[in-house]
C-alpha cells in the first residue's frame, strides 16, 4: 500500500493590516505570511475504505468522526477533480487549535498537496487554488507554503524571498480566540498599507492585536514576555491570536528565551523552530 507523509507547517503573519470591511462580510487585508520548519503532520495510506483519525498532543477536543478541514479538503478535491480512492488519513495534531498559526488551514493544504501529487496536478493549478480558497482564507498561502505577500482576503499571493533559517519562538498562553469574533471587533479604521519590500515587516503591525488582547488579556502577557527577551528582532501576535511569536538574532538567544519563559510560565505552550 502507498503511504505518504506530508508536513503541515505552522504559519505566522509577520504583519497583518486590515484595510476595510467588505459587503460580503469578509475583510480586505495586507499580510506577510511566513512558515516554520515544524507543525502538524499528515499520513495518508491506501485503504479499502475511507478513515480519518487524529493523534498527537492536541487531538483532545477534535473528533476523527466529525467534520475537519482535512476531510473537507479531501471532499472538496473530489468535487473538483473527481472521486478519490479510499484513504486512511491520520492527522498528528501538534499545534494548538484556534491559535492564529494556521493549524487547520495547514492541515487542509497538506491534504490537497497529497491528493494533487497522486493525480499529477501542479500546486499552481488554478482549479486547485480555487479549491483551496473555498476552504479558507489561509489555505492558499499554506498550499504555497513559502514566504508571501497576501492581499484581498489573503488569497491573492505574491511569493517573496525566503527568510529561511531565522530562529523563531512561538508562545501560546493557553487560550483560544475566535477568528470571527476578533474580526468583528476591529474598529474599522484603515491605518495604512503594508510594504512588501520590508522583509521582516518591521514597520508593520497586527491590526487585530488590540481586539484579541481585550478578549484574552493573557496575549498581552505573552507579548511582554517575548519583547523583553535578549536578541529579539521582532515580536508580534500572529493572525487573530492567541499565539505570539518572536524572531531572534541567534538560535542560542531563542533557546535562552524559551527556557526563561518555560520557567516562569510552565503552563504555556512553546515551540522553538526556524523559518522555512
Amino acid at each position: 500500500m502507498a503511504v505518504t507523509a506530508e508536513a503541515a507547517p505552522a504559519k505566522i503573519n509577520l504583519a497583518l493590516h486590515v484595510r476595510r470591511r467588505r459587503a460580503d462580510g469578509y475583510h480586505d487585508i495586507e499580510t506577510l505570511f511566513a512558515f516554520l520548519a515544524d507543525g502538524d503532520a499528515l499520513t495518508v495510506e491506501d485503504s479499502d475504505r475511507d478513515n480519518f483519525a487524529i493523534t498527537g498532543p492536541f487531538a483532545v477536543g477534535l473528533s476523527g468522526g466529525g467534520t475537519n478541514l482535512v476531510t473537507s479538503a479531501r471532499d472538496a478535491f473530489a468535487a473538483m477533480f473527481g472521486p478519490t480512492d479510499p484513504l486512511a488519513i491520520t492527522l498528528d495534531k501538534r499545534l494548538p487549535v484556534a491559535s492564529g498559526i494556521g493549524g487547520g488551514s495547514a492541515d487542509a493544504a497538506a491534504m490537497l498537496r497529497v491528493l494533487a501529487r497522486r493525480r499529477d496536478i501542479g500546486r499552481n493549478d488554478p482549479a486547485l487554488l480555487a479549491c483551496a480558497a473555498r476552504l479558507g482564507a489561509d489555505v492558499p498561502a499554506c498550499l504555497l507554503g513559502r514566504t508571501a505577500f497576501g492581499t484581498g482576503t489573503g488569497i491573492d499571493l505574491t511569493p517573496l524571498d525566503s527568510l529561511t533559517g531565522t530562529p523563531v519562538l512561538l508562545v501560546n498562553p493557553g487560550v483560544a480566540v475566535s477568528t470571527a469574533e476578533v474580526f468583528r471587533g476591529w474598529d474599522g479604521i484603515d491605518r495604512g498599507g503594508l510594504a512588501p519590500d520590508d522583509p521582516f515587516a518591521r514597520a508593520g503591525r497586527n491590526d487585530l492585536e488590540p481586539v484579541a488582547r481585550r478578549i484574552a488579556p493573557a496575549i498581552g502577557d505573552a507579548l511582554e514576555a517575548l519583547a523583553g527577551a535578549p536578541g529579539v528582532m521582532l515580536s508580534r501576535m500572529s493572525g487573530s491570536g492567541a499565539t505570539c511569536f518572536a524572531l531572534f538574532e541567534t538560535e542560542d538567544a531563542r533557546s535562552a528565551a524559551a527556557r526563561s519563559i518555560r520557567a516562569d510560565r510552565p503552563d504555556w505552550w512553546l515551540l522553538e523552530s526556524v523559518l522555512a
